[in-house]
């Protein structure tokens, strides 16, 4: 291959014939006449050139170049008058950003300094050429939407952070984000615009004007009678905010919108383009005439058909043509403005690309003819200037501008050496291929023509008191119907135009993936591997840098066309192939875990880090897979294992050259900037210190992994194995089946696939579910603003008016977004799509099965596997519905269940460390128990599965994370407690759920077998039992005293005199700590009602003093709760945002709950002894207990008489939550409470201070401690004993206690 640099240094392929005898040397040469009439044809003379002698001859192959040079030497204008075409203009001829001093603030710039990306608050940038006379323009290609100001300015204006173009005199801007234009002062102009726009920007000097164009439509004149004169010259310029990013086109490409009069900054190379385009004039020629040699005469051909037979004349003539079309084809604007259009013209006919072979020929004449450094110059332009042309095109409704420009990508990409060429070289490296696959929303439906393919549109319009749409036919009307099938229709209509772009970006994605094309070196799908990997690899190891992470909207439809591609080759591999596997059974198996054959970065392992694990483990992997890790891999290091102190003066060197690699990676394609070179990697700053040198030097690159093989370096044999060699699949353990899948390479796609999902599509699917909620906000409003209508008197015209005026708003924004949301179903919700996330789901669970089965070795796994089969199930469940129901995939019970036994199994497996997957587990299964079919896959795994599940839920709460464990026992209850039985609590009926597919706003749905479970373990296990019940009463304790202590600093704040503001944050942990009192009390409840021998057999060890603790804290909540205009009324009496969930319904129902089953529902001991703990607590007060039936005593309520609106808490007044039956049997409680108090009263007495326990001051003195003699109760000692030995006064470790006797003491 010839080296790449200049043109002088290259020695090109010369296929000229020198003389006579040269020419009987070669056979197949026509003879003299016919090789001149041939010749003629295909190089006629110049119009206008006049023919002298040498033209009069004729022509051969030995004066055919000369004739060549004078045609194309004729291009030339004999004199170029470079002052003309400079006029009005100054600086360089060739136009870019100025990024030596023409910039403010932080700013990353492209190599080919046309891109660029704000990396402070507002920086700014001009270019270095500017105009002062004539009509200029330039195109910038807007790839971002956020908040730019584009325009022109002079040299004397002054930017800084805040300020930018248009903030200043003499700078002019137009500002899409906001749709306004800036001089100073700011007026609304134009249209918003969004990514992928193109906007021009014009100036006219001899009128004194500015406009703008937004994809060749003109916005109209924003400015006129700008400043003109001496010392008046305009630079293009920009002021963007941080991570927005554009890409400036001077002139340096065609301008997609030209307009007439008007001319770019940099002009175009007209010389170079008249000779290209003549000389493509002779290609075309060739490709149309043909030879008769046996005749003697010349044919004409069908150019389609035209193909190299080995033809020396020919041949030797296109070598002619090629040797002035070759070096032109290096050059950006002629490859896009002459090559592509040529190309594209090719394919306007129609039909399949295996229809139109020309452009496989014309490749090979190219390979063939052209040096390599210019064929890869070639094609790489001709990929960048496709993939531009691509992204920016406008959205038309047949879409005809993608299909075209994706037809010639599927073309070029269909030679086998172009595409190997592009993958190793390119497609990754230089371009962002992504971009291909990616069909963008459009912002703007009336430009898009989405009003004439859905005329239609239609949204729900019944709602339910939570805001969610009802969905009944039966009360659908007519007209109603008409509509919804209207827009149906038409949604199908977009849905089929929008499949035929899918489809060819997956046959994209199907010629990459192609593992055949032997040919010439490694087939394309292992390139492709190798670069896939290393995409994965950037945006899973990047996540701070917003320049190399792929946009999570390019990941999505990257996601969907790679899945298809994947499972048509998977399948094509099981025809083939019967004994494989086919895509419906996938997964991955779990020795590309832990044989080191696959890179999964830095990525988290269930177990904890890699090197961790291949110490701990490296015994398993040896007898179970037969691995033993190379001692040098044992021996790498992590950044971890390091101190700051202890590095040498080698690991600087180290770092030195790390740093330079890490360099060379931000060299790597840029997301934000450049539609398609993208080398963001020149960091401008005007601050004294760049922010981009950090503080310590990075050294990630040092303390990398020891691997045996880079992902460069793998082949094919490495991945799909041979003679005997496994490939990735080497250290099959003995629990997987000695069974053929599918070819390794698809394996490790599909890993891929499944690691994309987890970086950003599931983060993206959530996202876009925005609009759905937008359509149902404004369905909803329009409803009300109707109803309202119906309302309004006849009399009042002024508001009749402004409810119309609301009406046509919402109507019209409603159309809009009908429309947008008809895109987005198609493009991210529709089933093809739910399907494939589907799949995604059934791998994933497969796979951890699959895992699970290797024991130790499951530590390996990914955490991102167990995190997709959670996310892409909660996006099945939440983000498709409407469009598609999740209740309709095939196999979805059985799905359920597997997710289930996966989430009761391992959210508390030993062999998961990482504390953020379990507690992601713990919320999934927090969650999986709200919904009833959910908590019905949970009731079908195997019993003894259900068994550990709650086992591990009962486990002391002192050990790990608490909260989501209450959560999940509250959600088994709820439904069967006392007044549990409400989806919303009742003051909160009239406000609208911020969203109402939360868990907790689903109705209850108890699981008896569950709670049936619970209890025989708590029966049968007693040491389970008081651990258990022990700590819930510890929490109950901690996160009651933290709310009152909360609400007390709540309530000082109101009642300072000057303005001041709570903490949100503050109110948020207060409301908090409500939520979990009430969800523990629940807990109790349950208990005491399931196992109420807990509690009242005081055979059972512990059940005396956990009977106390209760009695104890139920009235320590009663009375802080229940005390008339205390401060727990105060504070909730104030209504403030974010304490909504504060009020004294959930938490004394709780209350009265577990009082009931012990003074009512319990065997008349239990009664009994309920009864006489409760009443011999200290803190008991009757009036708490009539509090709850709304019984004030007067003597609380002061001496004045009471507030007339003033309205006191009665369960009687909750007639809708708490049935009649529970309001008896609380009557019931307070009537036996009322007589067993007074019984008490009558029968206590009196007892001197000296008998009281020193530590409660509650109960008489009745243990003694050994070998110490200090004195307690029995309640404070027994408590005190559970977490601590040491006496509570003289800290010596106590042996024993004894009861104590004062008369056998005196």
């Amino acid at each position: 291959m010839a080296s790449r640099g200049s043109g002088t240094a290259l020695t090109r392929r010369n296929y000229r014939l020198a003389s006579e005898p040269d020419k009987r040397k070669v056979t197949g040469i026509v003879n003299e006449k016919l090789l001149n009439l041939y010749l003629q044809r295909i190089f006629p003379a110049a119009e206008g050139v006049l023919h002298g002698a040498s033209y009069r001859k004729p022509l051969t192959f030995q004066n055919l170049e000369e004739h060549l040079d004078r045609l194309v030497s004729a291009c030339e204008t004999a004199e170029d008058d470079t002052d003309q075409a400079a006029e009005g203009r100054l600086g360089p001829s060739t136009v870019v950003l100025d990024h030596t001093s023409g910039f403010e603030g932080l700013l990353l710039v492209d190599d080919d300094l046309l891109g660029v990306i704000g990396h402070s608050n507002f920086s700014s940038i001009r270019a270095t050429t500017c105009v002062y006379k004539g009509k200029w323009l330039y195109e910038v290609l807007i790839s971002s939407q956020g908040l730019m100001q584009i325009g022109w300015c002079t040299l004397s204006c002054r930017f800084n952070q805040e300020e930018g173009v248009g903030d200043t005199p003499d700078s002019y801007a137009y500002d899409g984000n906001r749709v306004r234009k800036w001089n100073v002062t700011t007026t609304n102009y134009g249209k918003s615009w969004a990514a992928g726009d193109i906007v021009s920007c014009l100036i006219d000097l001899d009128e004194g004007t500015i406009s703008f164009c937004l994809n060749g439509v003109s916005l109209g004149t924003a400015f006129s009678d700008i400043s003109r004169g001496s010392g008046m010259a305009y630079f293009p310029a920009i002021s963007l905010s941080f991570k927005e990013s554009v890409a400036f086109n001077f002139g340096s490409r065609p301008l997609r919108y030209p307009v007439e009069g008007y001319r770019p900054l940099q002009d175009p190379p007209s010389v170079d383009l008249l000779k290209s385009q003549r000389l493509l004039g002779y290609l075309k020629n060739v490709l149309r005439t043909g030879i008769d040699v046996q005749e003697g005469k010349l044919l004409d051909k069908e150019p389609s058909t035209w193909q190299l037979q080995g033809e020396p004349t020919v041949l030797i003539t296109l070598a002619h043509v090629f040797n002035h079309f070759a070096p032109l084809m290096c050059k950006v604007y002629l490859v896009e403005d002459v090559l592509m259009n040529y190309l594209l013209g090719i394919l306007e006919e129609g039909g399949a690309i295996e229809e139109h072979p020309l452009i496989q020929r014309l490749l090979d004449l190219m390979w063939l003819l052209m040096e390599d450094y210019e064929i890869h110059e070639c094609l790489k332009q001709l990929m960048m200037s496709l993939l531009r042309a691509y992204r920016f095109s406008p959205i038309v409704p047949d879409m005809g501008l993608q299909i075209h420009y994706l037809r010639l990508t599927i073309g070029i990409l269909s030679h086998e050496r172009s595409r190997k060429y592009l993958l190793n070289n390119v497609l990754f490296d230089v371009l962002r291929s992504v971009v291909f696959f990616f069909i963008k929303c459009p912002l703007r439906v009336e430009e898009a023509g989405l009003q004439e393919l859905i005329p239609t549109t239609w949204w729900p319009n019944r709602f339910n008191k939570e805001g969610k749409e009802i969905k009944d036919p039966l009360e659908e009307s007519g007209e109603e119907r008409l509509r919804r099938r209207a827009y149906e229709r038409g949604c199908m209509r977009l849905k089929k135009r929008i499949e035929v772009v899918e489809e060819l970006q997956v046959q994209i994605l199907r010629l990459l993936l192609n593992n055949k094309d032997k040919g010439g070196g490694e087939a394309s799908r292992y390139i492709f591997l190798n670069k896939f990997r290393k995409f994965l690899q950037e945006n899973a190891s990047n996540r701070g840098n917003p320049t190399v992470l792929c946009p999570p909207e390019y990941m999505v439809c990257f996601l969907h066309r790679l899945i298809s591609a994947l499972r048509s080759c998977w399948d094509e591999y099981k025809l083939r192939n019967p004994s494989a596997c086919c895509s419906e059974e996938a997964y991955v198996p779990p020795q590309l875990f832990y044989n080191g054959k696959v890179d999964y970065f830095d990525l988290q392992r269930l177990g904890g880090l890699l090197s961790h694990l291949r110490k701990t483990l490296k015994d398993d992997l040896a007898s179970k897979a037969n691995i033993v890790i190379d001692p040098s891999e044992l021996q790498a290091v992590t950044m971890d294992d390091l101190e700051e102190e202890d590095e040498s003066a080698s690991t600087t060197a180290q770092r030195s050259s790390a740093a330079l690699a890490i360099g060379g990676a931000l060299s790597r394609p840029s997301w934000l900037s450049s539609p398609t070179l993208g080398r963001a990697n020149r960091f401008l700053s005007t601050a004294a210190v760049s922010l981009m040198n950090p503080r310590r030097p990075l050294g990630a690159l040092d303390k990398v992994k020891v691997r045996s093989l880079s992902v460069e370096q793998r082949t094919e044999d490495d991945i799909e194995g041979q003679h005997g060699n496994e490939g990735l699949l080497l250290g099959r353990p003995p629990e997987e089946a000695d069974s053929l899948i599918t070819e390794n390479s698809l394996l490790e796609i599909l890993d891929g696939a499944i690691m994309m999902y987890n970086l950003s599509v599931h983060q993206q699917l959530g996202k876009m579910v925005g609009v759905s909620d937008d359509v149902n906000e404004y369905a909803l409003a329009l409803k009300d603003t109707e109803e309202k209508i119906k309302r309004c008197p006849k009399r009042r015209a002024d508001i009749m008016e402004e409810l119309v005026k609301s009406q046509q708003v919402f109507s019209e924004k409603l159309n809009h977004l009908s429309r947008r949301l008809a895109w987005i179903n198609v493009t991210i919700y529709s089933k093809e799509k739910m399907e494939d996330i589907y799949w995604l789901l059934q791998v994933c669970l497969r796979s951890i099965e699959h895992a699970d089965r290797t024991g130790s070795l499951f530590a390996f796994m990914p955490e991102f596997y167990l995190n997709v089969a959670m996310n892409s199930y909660n996006a099945l469940k939440n983000y498709f519905s409407p469009v598609s129901s999740m209740e309709e995939l095939p196999g979805y019970e059985e799905t359920l269940t597997r997710l289930a036994t996966i989430l009761a199994k391992h959210f508390a497996d030993q062999r998961i460390v990482g504390t953020d997957i379990k507690d992601s587990l713990m919320q999934a299964l927090a969650s999986y128990v709200c919904y009833p079919h959910s908590l019905r896959a949970v009731e079908k795994i195997s019993q003894e599965q259900q068994i550990s599940m709650m086992k591990n839920l009962l486990a002391p709460y002192e050990q790990r994370p608490w909260a989501q464990t209450n959560w999940i026992l509250v959600r088994l209850w709820r439904g069967c407690g006392f007044g549990y039985r409400y989806t919303r609590l009742p003051h909160l009926l009239k406000t609208k759920p911020e969203d109402a597919n939360l868990p907790s706003l689903q109705k209850p749905c108890p699981s008896t077998l569950l709670q049936n479970h619970m209890a025989e373990l708590l029966r049968g296990d007693p040491e389970l039992a008081s651990s258990f019940l022990n700590s819930v009463l510890n929490q109950l304790n901690w996160a009651f005293s933290e709310f009152i202590g909360m609400i007390q600093e709540i309530q000082q704040a109101a009642e300072r005199l000057e303005r001041n503001f709570v903490d949100s944050r503050q109110l948020k942990v207060c409301a908090t700590c409500f939520d979990l009192s009430v969800s523990l009390l629940r807990v109790l409840e349950m208990t005491v009602t399931l196992v109420p021998d807990i509690f009242l057999d005081w055979s059972r060890s512990s059940s005396e003093l956990l009977l106390r603790r209760l009695a104890q804290l139920l009235n320590q909540v009663l009375n802080r709760v229940t005390a008339e205009r205390n401060l727990f009324d105060r504070v909730v009496n104030l209504r403030l945002p974010g304490l909504e969930s504060v009020d004294h319904y959930p938490i004394l129902v709780a209350v009265t709950g577990i009082l009931v089953c012990l003074l009512v529902d319990s065997n008349p001991q239990g009664i009994q002894r309920a009864t006489s703990v409760l009443l011999a607590d200290p803190c008991f007060q009757l009036r708490s207990i009539q509090y709850l039936l709304g019984q004030i005593e007067p003597s609380i309520l002061g001496t004045g008489p009471p507030p007339a609106d003033k309205k006191h808490f009665s369960l009687q007044a909750y007639t809708d939550y708490i049935n009649a039956e529970e309001l008896s049997k609380v009557s019931k409680m307070l009537a036996h409470l009322s007589e067993e108090s007074k019984q008490a009263a009558a029968a206590t007495q009196p007892t001197s201070e000296e008998d009281l326990c020193p530590i409660c001051y509650a109960h008489p003195i009745s243990a003694v401690f050994k070998p110490c003699s200090h004195k307690s109760c029995k309640a404070c000692i027994n408590q005190h004993l559970m977490n601590n030995k040491d006496c509570f006064f003289c800290k010596a470790t106590i042996t024993g206690v004894e009861d104590y006797d004062k008369t056998a003491a005196n």
